[in-house]
């Protein structure tokens, strides 16, 4: 390799860095701002560095068979700054590539191209009053729910997160809540700054005052008090899963709706965003957001179904340990989760299959399943082994997967991979429930093997806060429209 070649790769690099560092502030504004979610072809850039926004440009691609420059997408975030918009979530990677290269690309006129691409929200003034949320419980999924809801911190904050419940009290109690939030041995640290404020029993992240409340039930909390009003609950703990038992919730002053973060019991709505959110309805009161494994695997099954049919099928979970197993042999109510997590491998039980139904009745009475815990702390897996009710082949199915995860309406649920190497703990802190794996896809006439990764915490707590969103009544469209 010559030295100019060098030079001319080392000037390509810098011109990619430095857009994508004066990309960064422009995103964090709108997002903080504006409520509005920033992507390249479904990879959020919240949050991300300039090497991940330069990565999310790469992988264009894979799906266009061209590369997406930096130096055409930034003049979109750079107006998005300048225009009033609603809140949406917008992909600039898809923007930058019809303006270029699709439907846009006899025009000249950036500005006239994207007031039509998103003309829903153009223009258009935003008047919802902010949603108070309250996290009952503060365990694996409350803490990484408390992270969602303080990266949105800014002035246009819809869902402001005033308080944590938690069982305690005693000396050291908040200092040890506040470091279990601030350091993470799966997810990392926090982005930001954590205090402890003693006197007023409270912590303080990222500009966000927030209450911690010790009760041993929710009647004997009154959130009015603390100055919270109407808020959503969000119960965590699965201590309760029934209307009677979620119902004490609205017994507290200033509570208006609860969401559990398990599988409801009874005539509770179990809610996969992206499969049946639609259901939420205004006057819903107790809701639940269904489980980790469910969540993963209904989208998918849903858009299975919707294109080739499913006769039947079995659904095998190889899912992480969980804080319900003993880290040593001891006594456990279940059976084999008494042996240790990290040494074993436990054949357990998912009722996730049959869950699936309660978001999709379509597939009610045609799936079974089963669950292997495994020695990791967290990201799972689910098999699906499926007879469709046509014949097709891998080509066919992982198109489809993957066109699935980029333009319809479930983006935000799945993703999809073609890398021969990723392995399971590449895909910590996945925004997507369902990451398919296309390269371990087998289909043989009408049947059909998928492997979909998911982050079973933090892939999941994405999930939840998109429910949390629609109860409280917040809508926030994908655009551009596939």
């Amino acid at each position: 390799m010559n030295q100019q070649v060098e030079q001319d790769l080392q000037n390509s690099w810098q011109e990619r860095q430095e857009y994508a560092e004066t990309m960064l502030p422009l995103i964090g504004k709108l997002y903080r701002n504006h409520a509005i979610e920033i992507s390249v072809y479904g990879r959020s850039l919240i949050n991300a560095s300039a090497i991940d926004v330069i990565k999310a440009h790469r992988t264009v691609r894979l799906h266009e068979g061209q590369k997406l420059r930096l130096r055409e997408s930034f003049p979109i975030v750079e107006l998005l700054a300048t225009m009033q918009l609603a809140p949406a979530q917008i992909d600039v990677g898809r923007l930058a590539w019809e303006f270029h290269y699709g439907r846009g690309k006899s025009q000249t006129d950036l500005v006239a191209f994207l007031q039509t691409e998103l003309v829903e929200i153009y223009a258009k003034t935003d008047d919802q009053a902010p949603q108070d949320v309250v996290l009952y419980g503060f365990g694996r999924i409350g803490r990484l729910l408390a992270r969602l809801l303080i990266e949105r911190q800014g002035t246009n904050n819809k869902l402001r997160l005033r308080a944590i419940v938690v069982r305690g009290g005693r000396d050291g109690d908040l200092e040890k809540r506040a470091s279990l939030l601030r350091r993470d041995s799966v997810h990392g640290a926090f982005n930001g700054s954590i205090t402890v404020d003693t006197e007023r029993k409270a912590l303080l992240a990222n500009g966000s005052f927030i209450q911690v409340i010790y009760a041993n039930g929710p009647e004997e909390v009154d959130y009015t008090q603390y100055g919270i009003n109407d808020a959503i609950v969000v119960d965590n703990t699965g201590m309760w899963r029934d209307r009677d038992g979620l119902g004490l919730h609205l017994q507290s002053k200033g509570a208006k709706k609860v969401l559990l973060t398990a599988p409801g019991k009874g005539d509770i709505k179990n809610i996969v965003h992206g499969v049946n959110h639609m259901d939420i309805l205004a006057d819903d009161m107790i809701m639940s957001a269904a489980s980790c494994t469910t969540n993963a695997i209904t989208p998918v099954l849903k858009a299975l179904d919707e294109k080739f049919g499913i006769t039947n099928g079995h659904v095998e979970t190889v899912h992480s340990y969980t804080n319900d197993q003993n880290l040593i042999d001891n006594f456990h109510k279940g059976e084999r989760r008494g042996r240790s997590a990290p040494l074993n491998m436990v054949l357990s039980e998912t009722g996730a299959a049959t869950a699936v139904a309660k978001a999709f009745p379509k597939l009610a009475g045609k799936l079974t399943g089963n669950a292997i815990r495994v020695p990791t702390p967290n990201v799972s897996m689910a098999i699906l082994s499926l007879n469709l009710d046509r014949m097709t082949t891998k080509e066919e199915v992982n198109d489809f997967l993957q066109y699935t995860s980029l333009f319809s309406e479930l983006q935000h649920q799945i993703d999809f991979t073609q890398s021969t190497e990723i392995v399971s703990s590449d895909l910590v802190g996945a925004r997507a429930t369902s990451i398919v794996d296309s390269t371990a896809t087998i289909v043989a006439e009408n049947r059909v093997n998928l492997y979909v990764w998911y982050d079973n915490e933090f892939g999941y707590s994405c999930q939840v806060m998109r429910v949390v969103r629609d109860m409280a009544g917040i809508t926030s469209p994908s655009l551009p429209k596939a």
